[in-house]
């Protein structure tokens, strides 16, 4: 059973430290190769994302399932400003009533792929996978504890 659970810790820890990596090197190729030009809530994304890829990649390394606390809380705001920007992008009373958000509007959508998959949406997703493993792994080590 310890063993079980040991390697459901892990697989939650890799899977998270996984969707961190595939969504920033994801914003990376958006706005690297692709050229397109973050918002200043693509921004604030990437603040809450791209450090969980360093922070879950040492986790994995050491084993250290404690991290799910502090990846929850990134993961939970950063889900939020994703949340939000998704609905600025995709309902209209909101994109009309936005404040200004810089240089590039928030409001725009780059990508709409079938209808309703932009890319805050792809970083809502990841956000999601991400507060939903570290909340499994939090469970799972206060189980183990």
């Amino acid at each position: 059973m310890e063993k079980t659970r040991k390697d459901q810790r892990e697989t939650w820890l890799f899977v998270s430290w996984a969707a961190s990596v595939l969504a920033m090197f994801g914003s990376l190729y958006f706005s690297e190769i692709r050229q397109y030009e973050p918002c200043t809530l693509c921004w604030y994304q990437r603040i809450l994302m791209y450090p969980m890829v360093i922070i879950l990649g040492i986790a994995v390394i050491k084993k250290d399932y404690r991290i799910s606390i502090y990846t929850m809380v990134l993961s939970a705001i950063g889900g939020c400003i994703s949340l939000y920007h998704y609905s600025i992008q995709k309902i209209s009373f909101l994109a009309d009533h936005a404040a200004s958000c810089g240089r590039v509007p928030c409001s725009g959508q780059y990508i709409n792929w079938l209808g309703f998959i932009t890319i805050p949406f792809l970083a809502l997703i990841a956000f999601i996978i991400i507060f939903i493993c570290s909340y499994l792994l939090w469970k799972k080590s206060k189980e183990a504890a």
